[in-house]
């Protein structure tokens, strides 16, 4: 029986994960698994940068548009789910594709996902407390000095992920990092990590011309949509809150948007730092696209003698 084989495709944001992965699915005649924690949501479409309907009808896509931002859904649930489903998929496929640049949502299906204790509801609130009354940078200096390795890794202009880790600190007194350290979960399938690595400049400025797609598209008509579910924690994301901040009056236009691109260039930058500490993956450039297919077939062949 041919070995199944996960192919998995990380990279940065705007980065062509997704073009990549229509590429390599339709060579394998197969389908892809969204590993991205924000395309999930089906009310949030333009800001974060879904697969178009056309890309969406060539290949089958799973985990996309599959929840309501009204759904918790943590990166537990995510793991349970995406295992469930790839246990049917491998039934019908060799070869499964998951792309996306959510490094914790690719390593639960790596690795497993490890088991975060829960917090008092006092400390939340305390915490909650503290970033309406000092900011987000009282949280973002806070969490830098108690865990500096998930500082590093996690989105800190997402107030949620700050307060969670910094609740678990406060409850344990152990670094919130120190819970992604627990050994990997056997899989029953291969994975084969690629990562998609553009020059800096190439990919930044990538990020600043999606920025302006998607604000030509309707970016600010869906932020004002969702203005009722604001305090919802996947509303809590880069391209969402600059533009809130425009609608409180907070910021013009003009601003809302260069933040936007900042903040997405930052976002890049911590994306790529994650991911680079992972020896496992085999970096492509765009020049290498084309022999791909070829190099995953003898990878492949290798698997399965």
């Amino acid at each position: 029986m041919p070995a199944k084989t996960l192919i998995s495709i990380a990279g940065p944001t705007a980065s062509g994960k997704t073009a990549l992965a229509i590429a390599l699915a339709q060579h394998y005649q197969t389908v892809i698994l969204s590993a991205d924690s924000r395309q999930f949501y089906r009310e949030m479409s333009i800001g974060t940068a879904k697969p178009t309907t056309e890309e969406l009808a060539v290949v089958p896509h799973e985990f996309i548009n599959s929840h309501s931002i009204t759904d918790p859904f943590s990166v537990g649930n995510f793991e349970q789910q995406a295992m469930q489903r790839l246990q049917d998929l491998f039934k019908m496929h060799d070869v499964v594709i998951i792309a996306g640049g959510s490094g914790l949502y690719l390593k639960a299906i790596y690795d497993g996902f490890d088991e975060v204790p829960a917090a008092p509801e006092a400390v939340r609130e305390k915490l909650n407390l503290q970033l309406i009354q000092q900011g987000i940078t009282s949280l973002q200096i806070q969490l830098q000095k108690a865990d500096p390795v998930y500082y590093g890794q996690v989105d800190i202009h997402n107030p949620q992920r700050l307060i969670r880790a910094l609740e678990v600190i406060e409850t344990t007194g152990q670094p919130f990092s120190s819970y992604h350290k627990a050994a990997a979960k056997p899989r029953p399938f291969h994975i084969i990590k690629l990562g998609i690595n553009l020059p800096r400049e190439i990919l930044y400025d990538r990020i600043n011309r999606r920025v302006d797609v998607m604000m030509a598209e309707g970016l600010l008509a869906e932020v004002q949509s969702l203005l009722p579910y604001r305090h919802l924690n996947a509303l809590n994301t880069v391209g969402y809150t600059e533009l809130f901040d425009y609608l409180d009056g907070k910021t013009d236009l003009a601003t809302a948007v260069a933040l936007i691109k900042q903040n997405t260039r930052r976002f890049a930058k911590r994306q790529l730092t994650w991911f680079r500490r992972d020896e496992e993956i085999q970096w492509v450039k765009p020049e290498d696209f084309a022999g791909l297919p070829a190099w995953l077939d003898e990878r492949l062949n290798e698997l399965n003698n």
